[in-house]
């Protein structure tokens, strides 16, 4: 009898405990950030479509798409004796693809761009003004006017955002040395935004766009790309931001106001890319 007793308050027990467990489970549960899905959507978007081109690569034998892009690189088919497609991390090269032919072997960094949109925007790079003020060099003058900017500093008069400033609420002089330096400084930030440099520097631009039932493809230099997306002059748009060409050079945002948010982007449309020769 003592022994039942005991099984069935060891039984109560453990019922107890799962279903006070499962409650805690719940509750401790975060609240997910819209932004913050959207952003880890995008990310996996991007990443399966790397994979993909990847693979193209490695089959490139039964592959035209491949066939036609390692052509485009000057590869003949009848001279390359192998294809190997790899994805650093965190890199400006999406997918490395390492050729080898009777000449030797090659490395080819690409850049990916995936489209869904003819109007849509694609991040090119980002990071804190900190980093870009050391690579470039900027003058102090240009550094203070964008941290008030990113609102890394307080407005220091009247503002449409209690919390920054937009460019072309800074005062005339400092307006005129952001668009100087970036004026002058233009090939060099395009290049390291677009190219970047080392061992996984992007020497090709690949452009998808895949939001019809027939896929368009582009593979273009980075040199060239950087050319396109730079031709044009250097401006404060009505938004506040700066136009540099055909890139956009914004204040990241969202993030849920985290500090993450005052971190300057670059952007542009990839899909401009698919009307050019």
């Amino acid at each position: 009898m003592t022994r039942l007793v005991s099984s069935r308050r060891s039984k109560i027990l453990l019922l107890f405990i799962l279903a006070f467990g499962s409650a805690i489970c719940i509750f401790a549960q975060p609240t997910k950030d819209p932004k913050v899905s959207l952003g880890s959507k995008t990310a996996k978007d991007g990443f399966r479509n790397e994979t993909e081109i990847a693979g193209k690569f490695n089959n490139w034998k039964l592959d035209a798409d491949a066939t036609a892009w390692l052509a485009s690189m000057g590869y003949k088919a009848l001279e390359i004796e192998s294809v190997f497609a790899s994805k650093p991390h965190g890199e400006k090269t999406d997918v490395q693809v390492r050729v080898k032919t009777s000449r030797g072997e090659f490395i080819e960094g690409i850049s990916i761009k995936l489209v869904s949109s003819p109007n849509g925007f694609n991040q090119v790079d980002k990071r804190w003004l900190s980093h870009y003020a050391k690579l470039w060099k900027m003058p102090t003058e240009v550094v203070d006017g964008l941290k008030l900017f990113l609102g890394e500093t307080k407005p220091n008069k009247p503002s449409r955002n209690a919390e920054r400033m937009f460019l072309n609420e800074l005062d005339a002089e400092t307006q005129k040395s952001v668009i100087a330096f970036f004026t002058e400084n233009k090939e060099a930030i395009v290049s390291d935004i677009l190219e970047g440099d080392g061992t996984f520097a992007a020497k090709w631009f690949l452009v998808a766009y895949k939001a019809t039932d027939k896929p368009r493809w582009i593979l273009k230099s980075s040199s060239d790309a950087s050319k396109f997306f730079s031709e044009g002059s250097v401006s404060i748009t009505r938004a506040g931001n700066l136009k540099i060409g055909r890139i956009t050079m914004q204040r990241k945002g969202g993030d849920g106001g985290r500090e993450t948010a005052k971190m300057l982007q670059f952007k542009i449309n990839p899909a401009l890319l698919l009307d050019t020769r």
